[in-house]
């Protein structure tokens, strides 16, 4: 059970970084984000199957791949925009772990205007 691993290894993590925060503040955020990373690390794998599982559907369904992809960096950019903010929030920097949230948001709607616009033009087309 790959859960129980990452659970596991965010626990011993969680457990270090507190006994570090008493006595090496800056060593305890570094060992955070190693966490952070490591478990990201742990799960590309899985999120290459997701994305390859994707892309079959949407070559079954003849779905637009630019369409499809602009989605997969959409999720891409909401993933790290929060990992990201999360980081910088456990440093302590609410305010800029806000901005980014905020960036991340921005760079969402960005990204969707296209796939919206397409989106009305076909309601459009369709009214009479």
């Amino acid at each position: 059970m790959e859960i129980i691993q990452i659970v596991g290894f965010g626990f011993i993590a969680t457990f270090l970084a507190i006994v570090l925060k008493e006595q090496k503040a800056n060593f305890a955020f570094i060992l955070t984000l190693a966490a952070g990373i490591i478990i990201f690390i742990f799960l590309i794998d899985r999120i290459g199957q997701i994305l390859s599982m994707l892309q079959k559907l949407a070559d079954n369904a003849g779905l637009n791949m630019v369409y499809v992809g602009t989605i997969m960096k959409i999720i891409g950019i909401a993933y790290i925009a929060e990992f990201g903010a999360h980081i910088i929030r456990d440093a302590g920097q609410a305010a800029i772990a806000a901005k980014v949230e905020l960036a991340g948001k921005v760079l969402i709607l960005v990204m969707a205007i296209p796939i919206m616009t397409v989106i009305i033009e076909t309601v459009i087309a369709l009214i009479p």
